[in-house]
């Protein structure tokens, strides 16, 4: 591992806070002593360079315009190190992770995000352990694409959700199997990884200021409430239904909203709000119903993906294929063949 040159990228997050009289909050330069201290205290733990964001960001502040400042980043320092560690907040780390596996067009080189639940000024904390699987994860060469390392194990980044908020075991890949299980000696699973590419690294940033938004269903929720959602411009919308991709069909205004939302040009796509599982609106009529009003199956995807992935399709050229293709193709590996 030694040989490895790492580029670590601090935004801000429980990992590197510690204690004051408002709770917890980031202090700058603690993250930077505290990784010194592991990685002379770890065999084969790899070179690298801290790039510490200021102000540090807790990451329920993330905003769209902070996954661009990673991926240039990134992009800058490509050519010169071998790997890339992204050290952030667990509320929204999913999202970054997303986010940056569209953004990251044929990387070809890892890309590790990490966190922690409890910060490294505690006795007891799973964020120095976190640091060092990040850190072991990126020297692997066989991995080309964003991933997140966390409580021991390898997820795929656009298939990864925080789903405890209180347990090591935060994150979780409900619908595709994890990558890689850390330990004496870290398992890699080759067969479920992306392969390299064969064409440059192309970095593609987004419009942060796109108008896309994410509603969930819920019994009681009335057209009248999709349509307050629905009265500024948008963009792009996730919605997120019951089961295979359902909805009530007998609320004929709220499917005839969505159906004019995507009539004005609003690219709107069902996901399923279950943790695991996947739409597929042939299966009920109810589901149906929204097919024919012009909502796109987002499959097996997660909410954060469908929404990252809004983001970077409509922030790019308009090309030869049309959007609901590309929704429903897999880009990064972000969702299963039909």
């Amino acid at each position: 591992m030694s040989h490895q040159r790492i580029l670590a990228i601090y935004t801000g997050g429980t990992i590197g806070m510690q204690k004051t009289e408002r709770g917890y909050a980031p202090v700058a330069g603690y993250l930077a002593k505290r990784l010194a201290e592991i990685s002379q205290s770890t065999a084969d733990f790899p070179e690298y360079v801290l790039k510490e964001y200021s102000p540090l960001i807790d990451s329920s502040n993330l905003t769209p315009s902070h996954w661009n400042q990673i991926a240039k980043d990134i992009n800058q320092h490509y050519a010169e190190f071998d790997g890339f560690v992204v050290i952030h907040g667990t509320d929204t780390l999913a999202y970054t992770a997303s986010a940056l596996s569209f953004m990251l067009e044929n990387l070809s080189k890892p890309v590790v995000l990490t966190g922690a639940m409890v910060p490294l000024a505690e006795l007891t904390n799973d964020a120095e352990q976190n640091l060092r699987d990040a850190f072991s994860w990126v020297c692997m060469a066989d991995i080309h694409e964003v991933v997140i390392a966390f409580n021991r194990a390898l997820f795929r980044g656009n298939r990864s959700r925080k789903l405890w908020g209180n347990d090591f075991g935060a994150f979780g890949s409900p619908n595709y199997p994890i990558l890689g299980k850390a330990g004496q000696q870290n398992a890699l699973h080759h067969a479920l990884l992306l392969p390299k590419p064969q064409t440059p690294f192309t970095p593609r940033l987004i419009d942060a200021d796109l108008g896309i938004a994410g509603v969930k269903l819920y019994p009681g929720y009335t057209s009248q409430l999709l349509q307050a959602a629905l009265s500024i411009p948008l963009r792009g919308l996730v919605l997120e239904t019951y089961g295979a991709g359902n909805a009530p069909d007998a609320d004929e205004a709220l499917i005839r909203a969505l159906g004019q939302s995507a009539g004005r040009g609003t690219i709107i796509i069902n996901c399923t709000q279950c943790v695991s599982g996947r739409v597929a609106m042939d299966t009920y009529a109810v589901a149906d119903k929204l097919a024919s009003a012009g909502l796109i199956s987002g499959h097996d995807m997660t909410p954060e993906a469908a929404i990252t992935k809004l983001y970077y399709l409509l922030s790019q050229p308009s090309g030869p294929f049309e959007l609901a293709d590309l929704i429903s193709t897999s880009l990064r590996g972000e969702l299963s063949p039909c």
